[in-house]
């Protein structure tokens, strides 16, 4: 596998890995009736319940962002190793 594709691979996991967390996070929001479907952009939140709920979706996108960074960083070597060449 070269790099190009070795690195086009992280960004699918990646991404993969973001979709399942967010649908995990949908999931468990729509097992409790107090929390809006998908209210992200509230002035304040109204319960603990959706602090909890919006910490972990930022965290879940910091994640995601982190490694999304770092296969970005693998395309950028890969194109930098090509132009070497």
């Amino acid at each position: 596998m070269d790099a190009a594709s070795a690195a086009k691979d992280r960004v699918d996991r990646a991404l993969a890995l973001l979709e399942r967390r967010l649908l995990d996070l949908k999931g468990r929001a729509a097992g409790s009736s107090r929390v809006p479907d998908d209210d992200l952009f509230a002035p304040e939140p109204s319960t603990e319940t959706d602090r909890l709920r919006i910490h972990e979706l930022e965290a879940a996108g910091r994640d995601a962002a982190e490694a999304l960074s770092r296969a970005a960083d693998a395309i950028r070597d890969s194109l930098a190793e090509q132009e070497a060449r």
